[in-house]
């Protein structure tokens, strides 16, 4: 590998989440059973009446502009030729010489561009079930004509760590647009993976050799397959041109279990799809007007709020880069920072304990913020809270206020100074060497104190009250 640099090109395919297909009324719903949503359009019927999509053409701008697209004005719908059972008609409608969105590029952390080169719209294909013990195939025809967006890079990709902080910047982009929901376990959003390897230069001033012949690596559903896949295939051409072989133009595929790419089939460098503009779709014109119109649907995006959340919020890196893994997550957050503005507090809750019983948002900002607040407040302790937080999210009620709930539950009881010096006589008798200890390592044995009367008192003993009365007794 150190006589080679490795060059990386992805296509990228994201369904979009529209209602429906991108040529007829079908819903588009990967829920449903099998083979429910198609129609005479989706199963190549000449004769049936097509429409098209507006849904999909704004989605597909939005997820343009979201990685720094320009829209094309005029778009040119291509019938793409090929002989396969996921098509039943023969070809796919795709735009292969006039794009929806051309150019745009993401910048990764280490500050280094990566350029795409356009992002096109078609329909889906059918999918497939391969049953191997059985010898069968069979095809669910729901998701064929579902709208599909097809993201090209440049190959300015260089390794396995690159290539995934790619796909996560364009994937977050994708989502917080709203054009997508790139559901990678149902095949919302898959990856190929075009990589070759050239000779490396001696000196960085002198011209790059030529690119190697490269390999696609077809359909990988994950991140952690992708990486393990450009890795593999690195070392593999490497082993073959250092043997004095050399690499064959081919697809081939991943094998997750063996942890190989395994060759699929020969692939021409220029694939001829025999392809047209499809006669009975008419040109679709993209008007600055309506690039414009569709602008300000744009919501804001990943990795605005992450420097929003910075700078406005105080919030460290760490924090804003949790906060801002869903949608429903960092707004959840600033609802919560409209409330009460305490956002390092806040996020603390969110992070620590509310995400630690589920990834899914069980309690209302307006409740969460109230516990968050009484706790703030030193009206309970923070094991209180997490007490009262579990409660009201057991009760899967907003009706009752949390502090209406703490007085029900007895959260609210005042535990009075000569309770806890009692408790504390108790300890010092029983533990001598705690006692001890503590006059020699004060911070460290502590802790433990305040944990046994917390333990006693139900955590509903005030930890500075505690400290206060360790230290007269102790």
């Amino acid at each position: 590998m150190n006589n080679f640099d490795v060059v990386i090109g992805l296509e990228i395919h994201a369904e979009l989440n529209t209602k429906t297909k991108l040529f007829c009324g079908c819903a588009n719903d990967y829920t449903a059973e099998p083979n429910t949503n198609c129609c005479p359009v989706c199963l190549g019927d000449e004769d049936a009446a097509q429409q098209l999509n507006r849904a999909a053409i704004e989605k597909s701008i939005l997820a343009g502009l979201s990685a720094g697209c320009t829209i094309g004005e005029v778009n040119i719908w291509d019938r793409k030729h090929y002989d396969y059972a996921d098509m039943p008609k023969g070809y796919q409608i795709s735009q292969l010489t006039n794009p929806i969105c051309l150019g745009g590029e993401i910048k990764l952390k280490s500050g280094k561009t990566i350029r795409l080169e356009r992002i096109h719209l078609e329909e889906d294909t059918a999918k497939l079930y391969h049953n191997q013990a059985r010898g069968i195939s069979m095809i669910d025809f729901n998701r064929i004509g579902v709208p599909l967006i097809e993201t090209v890079t440049k190959p300015d990709i260089s390794n396995s760590a690159e290539a995934v902080e790619f796909l996560e910047a364009l994937r977050e982009r994708f989502i917080f647009s709203g054009a997508a929901d790139c559901k990678m376990e149902q095949g919302g959003l898959r990856c190929d993976v075009n990589l070759s390897l050239r000779v490396k230069r001696s000196n960085p001033k002198d011209p790059a050799a030529p690119l190697g012949v490269r390999t696609e690596i077809k359909n990988l559903n994950s991140f952690k397959s992708v990486a393990r896949a450009i890795e593999y295939e690195a070392k593999r051409q490497a082993e073959v041109l250092d043997s004095g072989g050399k690499i064959n133009c081919e697809t081939r595929k991943w094998d997750d279990a063996k942890g190989k790419t395994i060759k699929m089939r020969d692939k021409d460098e220029h694939n001829d799809y025999g392809a047209f503009p499809d006669p009975r779709i008419p040109k679709l014109i993209v008007t600055g007007k309506d690039v414009e119109q569709i602008k300000l649907q744009m919501p804001i995006l990943a990795h605005q709020l992450r420097e929003k959340f910075i700078t406005e919020y105080a919030l460290p890196e760490y924090d804003a880069n949790i906060l801002t893994r869903t949608r429903e997550l960092a707004f959840y957050f600033i609802d919560c920072v409209k409330l009460l503005n305490k956002p390092k507090a806040i996020s603390n809750w969110i992070m620590t304990d509310l995400l630690a019983r589920s990834e899914t948002i069980t309690i209302s900002a307006k409740h969460l913020t109230e516990i968050i607040k009484l706790v703030e407040e030193k009206t309970i302790t923070k094991l209180v809270g997490l007490q009262l937080l579990d409660s009201v999210i057991a009760s899967g009620s907003e009706a009752i206020p949390p502090i209406e709930r703490a007085k029900e539950l007895g959260l609210l009881a005042t535990i009075k100074d000569d309770q806890i010096l009692a408790i504390l006589t108790q300890l010092k008798k029983d533990n001598p060497k705690v006692a001890e200890d503590y006059l020699s390592r004060p911070d460290r044995v502590k802790p433990f104190i305040i944990g046994q009367v917390m333990k006693q008192t139900r955590g509903q003993a005030k930890s500075d009250i505690v400290e206060k009365l360790i230290a007269k007794m102790f």
